[in-house]
């Protein structure tokens, strides 16, 4: 996933996301598929680059809702139709209503699964009484995908087809391996691991994505330093100790 929010998609520009497509496809060695994060809150904007995102022959394209402006539902039906009707690469929608305030709702996802160039959507809401609902609404071959750590063992025990993460950067083996359990028809393998994370999931979001990430990764000696770009900043102090106690515990530094 290049230009994600976890990457600090809304600082980089064209250039960086294409040079980051660049080294992320030739580490890929075409054995991963590629999605680029193409979205903002306007139409023809988020046409424009998916175009020429889609000249650079990624798998797919992430979408979000278009945030700020709040738009009813028959806008966001408009937005996506219209990107997926430009985009040479198959368009994956993203509700995620804690950043974008505005937010699909099921009757409208169902509407756009029907499109031949909408391949699925990331549903970061951890609503599971709406995945069930939507499981059972959307076209049958349309990719249900989770956007939210806590809850994406339990969605893919529910049908789910994986999940776009933030945490699997640090416990990415442990995660897929509770995906498979479930898959496998073991029971309360998805109350372990919430219970098991739980606290984990806590600091990771003690402050605003990607920052507790950043300074986990740098503790563990991913990146040289927990240097994120303004208005973001490092992670605060005073969250240090329990968050590095909390890494210890589970084994990651």
């Amino acid at each position: 996933m290049v230009n994600g929010t976890t990457g600090e998609s809304p600082t980089l520009t064209p250039k960086e996301v294409k040079q980051l497509f660049e080294i992320a496809k030739s580490e890929a060695g075409g054995k991963i598929p590629l999605i680029v994060g193409t979205g903002s809150n306007s139409t023809a904007a988020t046409c424009e680059f998916t175009k020429e995102v889609g000249s650079w022959k990624p798998d797919a394209v992430l979408v979000v809702v278009p945030y700020y402006n709040r738009p009813p539902q028959r806008g966001l039906t408009e937005h996506f139709t219209a990107v997926a009707n430009v985009s040479s690469a198959p368009v994956i929608l993203y509700n995620v209503p804690s950043r974008t305030v505005a937010a699909l709702e099921v009757p409208t996802i169902a509407a756009l699964s029907k499109h031949e160039n909408i391949l699925g959507i990331k549903e970061a809401t951890g609503n599971m009484e709406m995945f069930e609902e939507l499981r059972t609404a959307v076209a049958k071959d349309f990719v249900l995908l989770s956007g939210d750590d806590m809850s994406c063992v339990d969605f893919c025990a529910r049908g789910g087809h994986g999940v776009i993460s933030v945490s699997s950067h640090v416990i990415g083996r442990e995660m897929k391996e509770f995906i498979a359990k479930v898959r496998g028809g073991e029971k309360g393998a998805a109350a372990e691991y919430a219970k098991k994370y739980s606290e984990f999931m806590k600091q990771l979001y003690i402050e605003a994505n990607p920052i507790p990430l950043k300074a986990a990764l740098h503790w563990m000696g991913v990146f040289a330093s927990m240097e994120l770009r303004s208005p973001l900043a490092a992670l605060d102090g005073a969250f240090h100790k329990d968050f590095k106690a909390c890494l210890a515990a589970l084994g990651k530094t």
